[in-house]
């Protein structure tokens, strides 16, 4: 599947230590499941944690779903294990905390040699250095960010509500500076467990920034995520008329079209295509 295509719409992290929790991920429609290392995990549960979760990702059962192991950092006394035991676990990929700099980026791609690595961006030094860690991403084998939004408001000392208002310029810097280096970018989690309505607006939003997904900390916010993340039915209607219209014989030369009343440019076309793409593989899924 073209990586542009493939749906992220839910990545629900899972304390690795839980092999129950674990278990039912299988059963879940979530797109994504991260095992976690790091945050959800006690300093004397991580070792036990890192047996467990190489354990499930070797058992399989998964499905459709993508894989991720999010490991502890280079910096603290788990991280060297994390990653020399993921490097043949068989996961899709390793999702490491708090990449800073460019630097950052090159030390975890020496560490784990040959596996694919998604980064947290959650300081107030990445913001700084977006365009330097994505400019090197690709080749350290980096192609999806993961936006830490509870990290990075406590480094901050901003108040997180709903609406987020404290946070849409790093948000949008994140999205911005992942699609200036063609890589993939998830939304930050939501706090509210039982907030159902909080949950809805703040998916629409993350979908509204560009993000191509939102991680969530409890199954309940699947269905929410699904809904906001995925092409809507009309979105797909509209891209397939779109591109319909640029690939009729009279119009392959031409940049600019009037298509039901509006003016499209040919530069829309890839973005319709991405959205027939993703709606496909979703339905596919049986997602």
């Amino acid at each position: 599947m073209p990586a542009a295509a493939r749906p992220r719409r839910s990545v629900l992290y899972m304390p690795a230590s839980n092999a129950r929790a674990v278990d039912k991920a299988r059963t879940l429609p979530c797109d994504v499941v991260i095992l976690d290392l790091e945050d959800a995990v006690a300093p004397d549960a991580k070792a036990e944690a890192r047996m467990l979760a190489l354990e499930a990702i070797r058992a399989g059962g998964f499905g459709s779903r993508e894989v991720v192991l999010r490991v502890n950092g280079l910096e603290t006394p788990w991280g060297r294990d994390d990653l020399a035991a993921a490097r043949g676990a068989g996961a899709d990929a390793v999702l490491v905390p708090k990449v800073a700099s460019a630097a950052d980026v090159a030390a975890y791609g020496a560490a784990a040699p040959g596996v694919r690595l998604w980064a947290m961006i959650e300081t107030c030094a990445a913001l700084f250095a977006l365009d330097a860690i994505g400019s090197v991403a690709r080749e350290h084998r980096f192609d999806v960010w993961v936006a830490g939004t509870n990290d990075l408001a406590k480094e901050l000392r901003c108040r997180q509500d709903v609406e987020r208002a404290s946070l849409l310029a790093p948000l949008s810097l994140i999205v911005a500076a992942a699609r200036a280096h063609g890589l993939a970018v998830l939304d930050g989690v939501f706090n509210g467990l039982e907030d159902d309505a909080g949950l809805a607006r703040q998916c629409e939003q993350g979908a509204a920034f560009g993000f191509d997904g939102k991680t969530l900390i409890h199954p309940r916010q699947i269905d929410a995520a699904n809904r906001a993340f995925a092409p809507s039915a009309d979105d797909v209607a509209w891209a397939r008329t779109v591109v319909a219209a640029f690939d009729s014989p009279e119009n392959v030369a031409k940049g600019v079209l009037r298509i039901d009343g509006r003016m499209v440019e040919r530069l829309h076309l890839e973005e319709a295509r991405r959205q027939i793409a993703v709606s496909e593989a979703i339905a596919a899924n049986g997602a």
